[in-house]
């Protein structure tokens, strides 16, 4: 305490007075200590109402005392009675009643915002240039531009773009600064640096001030010996390949920790699901300048695939889990596999939520390794699902399509489908069992059965088809190079044409049997949306026109795409397709299973079915055979896309596709990215227009053209 404190306080209560004046006490001290009542320790405690009632007399025993002020001394009364005031016993009126003045309160307000104007500031670094390497060093330290680039991504001071509320946030951002700066530089291998950081004022008094870290690198550690405490692991390199680092490289710390989540994961893919990385150790010797690194590794036991376990809300047995992993009990565990299978079980669509872990065990398998079971915790999902799409097209009219889906209607994944589509100018509905992952992955069963109307310009027909097939296919997480389908389909179906013999549309049944097949060979980067490689498929179908007679004929189709990115937002994309009906003549095909060409999945620019042999009324009646091509350019920014394309193509009455008097149009598109594919927006103009084809058509779908 301040030995001054107490004369401080004196010379603060003679505040007023002269310097030779002394203040008179208002009380004695003989008179204070008479009014203290003396205490016997030995006396009983009284009660409050006793207390008060000496205290009042003492009270009264002082105010006779000479020099007192009481309220009868008029002179000496320390505060002056109040003046008679009429007001003071007026009531007061209502509160309504008076006038008060709003308050302003802008003045504060703005002198406020005048007070905590923001500060200008700027920054810069200096020192950094100290961190390059000798010209001799090999591999060199990160280039300071590189450290310089981080700090800006990461810097408090660049993230507060130049403006501070006050002084003292500019300082928090620069001592925060200061240790992001020095935390990289160690980073990158330079052990020792620090960083001052400093504040420059302007020199006119006006203007930002400028941050100043000064950074002092200090020399860069580089790896000395690299050890790793483990026990022998198969192949014996397997730790050490998988830790790139090597010596004599700088310590840098984001590839030194790379190299060790490297070998994290290389581990479990040979055979050790339970290995662990301890924590590393690196002992600095500031004279060699070099760091011997040390890092414990626990691999564990090395194991094969055991059993699958299944747990929580059961949606598959562990047999139909089996049937969708990709190995088998015995094989040497690799957690890609077991990746794999977790991603197979998701893309079943009937788990809300599934995880797939390894477990030890006690049993050793034939090849000396531990058997490794699989823990499968399972959550079910929602097993039924309500979609619709819908889609517009030039002579096609508008059509939409509802489904209805219970996919594990008939366990294991057999699938229940109803759908119905209404348009304008086709109405229809199906029923479809589905099995998935049927005998093996990726493998499907299908039969179906739909009833379908449909009235186009080429043809007006009532179909039912009974059809089945097996297909091996593709999906958006595994696409795969080959795929196939296989079937039969038989159908029914009544169908108006114009009957040449007649001079007059009439109506026939037809009954079809056929053998569809397809072979696809994809090497293109998506399914949906593909940037670049190619595709090549085959359609090939014998069938049976029965009926009067049985006639026996075939059809085929080769299809080829390609797709060439021009740097990272244009593609080149390209597609042709031939096509032959051969074994029967025109008439005696049913017109719906006749080519042909137009609409926005062939020749863009005209109608639906438009092109090909037409009959007196300007109908087409559809061909034997058919060639199409088109190219596109897509260019693609952010989420959207604009496309510019021409297409061509011709149907022909003779079963040889022939490339006379080709047809073609020419469009523009828009595409909106989704993340389940691009929607598309085309419109396209016939070139040489002929007597009843539309100007212009417009086709609305999801997906790309081809």
């Amino acid at each position: 305490m301040d030995p001054q404190a107490p004369a401080s306080r004196e010379d603060g209560a003679a505040s007023g007075r002269s310097d030779d004046a002394q203040a008179d006490p208002i009380i004695t001290d003989e008179e204070f200590d008479a009014t203290i009542p003396a205490i016997d320790p030995e006396a009983p405690l009284g009660t409050v109402e006793q207390w008060d009632a000496e205290q009042a007399q003492l009270e009264r025993e002082a105010g006779r005392q000479p020099g007192t002020a009481t309220a009868t001394n008029a002179d000496e009364t320390l505060i002056a009675p109040l003046a008679d005031d009429p007001e003071i016993a007026t009531p007061l009126g209502p509160i309504n009643s008076f006038d008060v003045e709003p308050f302003d309160d802008s003045r504060y307000t703005e002198a406020d915002e005048a007070a905590s104007q923001s500060i200008r500031y700027s920054y810069r670094i200096e020192g950094l240039s100290e961190a390059e390497a000798p010209a001799d060093a090999e591999p060199a330290p990160a280039d300071p531009g590189s450290v310089r680039s981080r700090f800006e991504e990461l810097s408090a001071l660049d993230d507060g773009d130049g403006k501070a509320s006050n002084g003292a946030m500019v300082s928090a951002r620069m001592l925060e600064d200061q240790q992001l700066l020095a935390d990289l530089l160690i980073g990158e291998c330079f052990f020792d640096a620090t960083v001052n950081g400093a504040i420059e004022m302007p020199e006119s008094g006006t203007g930002p001030i400028v941050v100043v870290l000064t950074a002092s690198p200090g020399p860069c550690y580089r790896l000395g010996s690299i050890t790793f405490n483990a026990p022998p692991v198969e192949p014996e390199d397997l730790i050490s390949r998988n830790f790139v680092p090597a010596t004599g490289e700088p310590i840098d710390a984001e590839r030194v920790l790379a190299a060790e989540a490297n070998i994290s994961v290389a581990l479990p893919q040979y055979g050790y699901p339970f290995a662990r990385v301890g924590e590393r150790d690196i002992l600095l010797d500031p004279e060699t300048r070099r760091g011997d690194y040390t890092l414990p590794v626990m691999p564990g036991a090395r194991s094969s695939f055991g059993d699958i376990l299944t747990s929580g809300t059961t949606v598959f047995e562990a047999d139909h889990i089996a049937r969708l992993a990709r190995f088998d009990k015995g094989d040497l565990y690799d957690s890609r596999l077991v990746d794999d299978l977790r991603k197979a079980l998701v893309a079943t669509g009937l788990y809300s939520l599934v995880a797939v872990q390894p477990e030890p065990s006690d049993t050793t398998a034939p090849d000396g390794t531990q058997y490794a079971n699989l823990a499968v915790e399972q959550a079910a999902g929602p097993a039924r699902t309500l979609a619709a799409n819908a889609g517009y097209g030039t002579g096609q009219g508008i059509r939409a399509q509802g489904s209805w889906t219970h996919r594990n209607l008939f366990p294991p994944e057999g699938a229940l489908i109803a759908s119905v589509t209404a348009g304008t100018q086709e109405q229809g509905a199906s029923a479809t069992f589905r099995r998935s992952n049927a005998g093996r992955r990726d493998r499907a069963v299908e039969l179906s059965l739909s009833a379908l109307r449909s009235d186009f310009a080429a043809y007006e027909s009532f179909t039912g088809r009974l059809a089945g097939r097996v297909s091996y296919y593709s999906t958006p997480i595994w696409q795969k190079r080959l795929t196939y389908s296989y079937g039969f389909e038989l159908l029914g179906t009544n169908e108006q044409d114009f009957n040449f013999i007649l001079g007059e549309r009439d109506r026939r049944t037809y009954y079809v049997a056929a053998l569809p097949g397809q072979i696809t060979w994809d090497r293109s980067n998506d399914l949906l949306d593909p940037t670049r490689g190619f595709r090549l498929s085959a359609q090939v179908s014998p069938e049976a026109s029965l009926g009067s007679g049985t006639l026996f004929y075939g059809r085929g189709l080769l299809e080829g795409t390609g797709y060439y990115p021009v740097g990272d937002s244009i593609v080149i994309a390209g597609r042709a397709r031939v096509g032959s009906i051969f074994g029967a003549d025109r008439p005696d095909i049913a017109p719906s299973r006749r080519y042909y060409a137009g609409g926005g999945g062939s020749v863009r620019g005209f109608g639906y079915q438009e092109l090909g042999p037409k009959d007196p009324e300007n109908r087409p009646i559809g061909g034997r055979s058919l060639v199409e091509a088109a190219a596109e350019v897509r260019y693609r920014f952010g989420n959207y896309g604009i496309v510019g394309f021409v297409d061509a193509g011709q149907v022909s009455t003779s079963s040889t596709p022939g490339f006379s008097d080709l047809r073609y149009g020419v469009g523009v598109g828009g595409r909106f990215y989704t993340n389940f594919g691009p929607m598309r927006l085309d419109v396209a103009t016939p070139i040489a227009r002929r007597p009843g084809e539309s100007r212009v058509a417009i086709y609305i779908s999801i997906g790309q053209a081809f």
